[in-house]
């Protein structure tokens, strides 16, 4: 273990080395402490290799027809859009050099474009994870049919391990606020929920990777799903308990409706915020962490600065492995609230009512 520790601070170092012993040949003058953290997480068009060069990802339009483009430089030279940059700034632009500022899109006379469909790194991302899940998890079924891990033990660590979590999730998760009769008709889904976020969790810390639940977008598209799951499969029930809660009151349903009614909303609003807050706050104070080096090397020089990663480097592995742990309890936290909401919905109070009625009748 001591080993594999030195091995990772090795490399790490080696890295931040290279990257900014590289930047000062070849540009003394530049400012070491002007990092933009915001910049680095936010979605972009386009996916970087420092120190090669970016990968440009291609622009999807819908205005006055369909237009695809492989890049936003190849739209831009195209004469049909341009950056909005440029376009309030005329006297910046120069046709066939200058590149995408802003990357947001406009006509060339300002009109903004109707339906931006491009593809963007953190979608990139998202996609990675579900093929991923369906590649890994679909080979483990095959395995299975056949009769491994049915009739004889599972082989090998990635099975094993993969079996754990599994066997974990539906016994204690699913199942346990499901119910017997009904879970299986959700665990695939909410096994589905828990890889691909801890993939997507993961994924941000891999060199060049990108955490794409640290994009509000991704958690909300996650948390609507989750909606729609709990409520079209919501019981009379559960929707008496809405709109008509029993025991209350008529004149207090005036108050109590939207109460609940802002509750059926509130719930996956939650999902979304507490998923994509955890993400990002871990890669922002990694991303900070590793900025400070910088900090130094434009306040006190670049030996000072490089100096400096001593320390900053093995508060940032102590983080990486924090975010490892994290990347598996947020999915964990993710499945169990979206398992325990779904069984709320398929709850049947009366089944509690008659037990209830009928301890007080023993009672009596």
């Amino acid at each position: 273990m001591n080993k594999f520790v030195r091995t990772a601070f090795l490399l790490l170092f080696a890295l931040l080395y290279v990257t900014p012993t590289t930047v000062i040949a070849q540009d003394e003058e530049r400012n070491y402490g002007d990092i933009d953290v915001i910049a680095k997480l936010g979605d972009r068009y386009y996916i970087e290799f420092e120190p090669l060069p970016k990968l440009y990802l291609p622009r999807i339009l819908i205005s006055e027809g369909f237009h695809f483009f492989g890049s936003t430089k190849s739209a831009m030279n195209s004469g049909l859009f341009q950056d909005q940059f440029y376009v309030e700034n005329p006297q910046a632009f120069v046709a066939g050099e200058s590149g995408p500022v802003t990357y947001k899109l406009v006509r060339t006379d300002g009109t903004p474009v109707t339906l931006d469909l491009s593809i963007s790194k953190h979608i990139l991302w998202f996609w990675l994870a579900g093929f991923l899940t369906l590649f890994i998890f679909g080979r483990m079924a095959r395995k299975y049919e056949a009769g491994i891990g049915r009739e004889t033990a599972p082989k090998g660590a990635g099975m094993n391990f993969a079996e754990v979590l599994i066997v974990y999730l539906r016994d204690e998760v699913v199942k346990a606020n499901i119910g017997e009769e009904k879970y299986m008709k959700f665990a695939p889904y909410l096994l589905s929920c828990f890889f691909m976020i801890l993939f997507m969790n993961l994924f941000g810390l891999a060199p060049w990777g990108q955490t794409p639940t640290s994009d509000i977008s991704v958690t909300a598209a996650l948390a609507i799903t989750t909606f729609f799951m709990v409520n079209l499969n919501g019981t009379k029930d559960y929707w008496k308990h809405v709109f008509a809660m029993p025991g209350i009151p008529k004149f207090m349903l005036i108050i109590m409706i939207p109460v609940e009614v802002l509750g059926l909303f509130t719930k996956p609003f939650a999902l979304a915020v507490r998923l994509f807050a955890n993400m990002l706050s871990g890669k922002m104070l990694i991303l900070s962490m590793l900025g400070m080096i910088f900090v130094f090397a434009g306040l006190y020089g670049a030996g000072l600065g490089l100096a400096s990663a001593l320390l900053w480097v093995p508060f940032t592995l102590f983080i990486y492995a924090l975010k490892v742990f994290a990347a598996f309890l947020q999915a964990y936290i993710f499945t169990m609230f979206s398992a325990l909401f779904i069984g709320m919905a398929l709850e049947d109070h009366s089944h509690h009512d008659e037990h209830h009625h009928a301890e007080t009748a023993a009672a009596h």
